[in-house]
């Protein structure tokens, strides 16, 4: 049975692949990016493609975009929350309008969009939202404190509506992809602090590097992730988290671990908090 998929960030990389996956296994999607004609360039025309403007950050366009959709298909059936960039660099030389712009997007864009489709979604008493994570949400590296905890909160708002919303049939999937062969590392998508201060300089420049040198060489296949997401959408109880990619999942597992290690390490400390009343 074909479904209507609502996608933002659709101009390319993932966005763009999750878009023609679905297209070609016969659903209708609205794909939505701040520029129509880019959109439009990179997945074409069909009668099952609705291209439509949306710059997730403004509210307004959030609410005409989805009362478009509606009015066009007249159900949403999936929504994925793509749309999102990077912001890298050492905290203490990033500008507070630099955290809020990346915060803007990766998380209150992602929650504008999924507050204006949750209604539809309750009514109906089915769907499914696919929140495109990162592998940065699960652990905190140098250079990484505006993006990974950008995405940090993309995990623990997406694990928590997924409780709130499962009564009514409404499954909530946060992927979290390691590196994937997509744009998100030019300088087009991605963004770097303007560095200033030398006691980070070789550190950051060793950071810099490592992302410049797998930029376009990454190991992941965003047109195989595409069609994981198809299947996550199509699964009856789909989980909650999901991490794509041989890397994500090393990455994931040395997070548990090193939780786990920690935990032991500090298990009496930790429960001696315990009143005795």
């Amino acid at each position: 049975m074909s479904k209507v998929w609502f996608i933002t960030g659709a101009a390319r990389g993932m966005g763009a692949e999750i878009a023609k996956a679905a297209l070609a296994a016969g659903n209708q999607v609205v794909a939505t990016g701040r520029r129509v004609d880019v959109v439009t360039k990179a997945l074409g025309t069909s009668e099952n493609l609705f291209v439509t403007e949306l710059d997730i950050t403004r509210e307004g366009q959030v609410k005409n975009a989805m009362e478009a959709a509606i009015n066009r298909f007249g159900r949403i059936d999936v929504l994925v929350n793509n749309a999102a960039y990077g912001h890298l660099g050492v905290f203490e030389e990033t500008s507070l309008d630099e955290v809020r712009a990346q915060y803007d997007t990766n998380v209150f864009g992602t929650m504008a969009v999924t507050q204006a489709v949750i209604p539809f979604m309750r009514k109906q008493r089915s769907g499914r939202i696919i929140n495109i994570s990162s592998a940065a949400g699960l652990k905190g590296v140098f250079g990484g404190s505006i993006y990974n905890s950008s995405k940090f909160a993309v995990e623990g708002f997406s694990q928590s509506i997924a409780e709130e919303l499962a009564p009514f049939g409404v499954y909530v999937t946060v992927v979290s992809p390691g590196f994937f062969r997509t744009d998100f590392l030019d300088l087009s998508s991605v963004k770097y602090s303007k560095a200033g201060i030398s006691d980070y300089s070789e550190a950051l420049a060793e950071f810099r590097d490592f992302h410049d040198n797998r930029n376009h060489t990454q190991v992941g296949d965003p047109a195989k992730l595409a069609y994981v997401v198809l299947q996550l959408v199509q699964v009856e109880k789909p989980p909650v988290s999901f991490v794509a990619g041989t890397d994500a999942v090393d990455w994931a597992k040395s997070v548990v671990n090193q939780k786990k290690e920690q935990l032991d390490e500090w298990h009496a400390l930790s429960i001696s908090t315990d009143g005795t009343w």
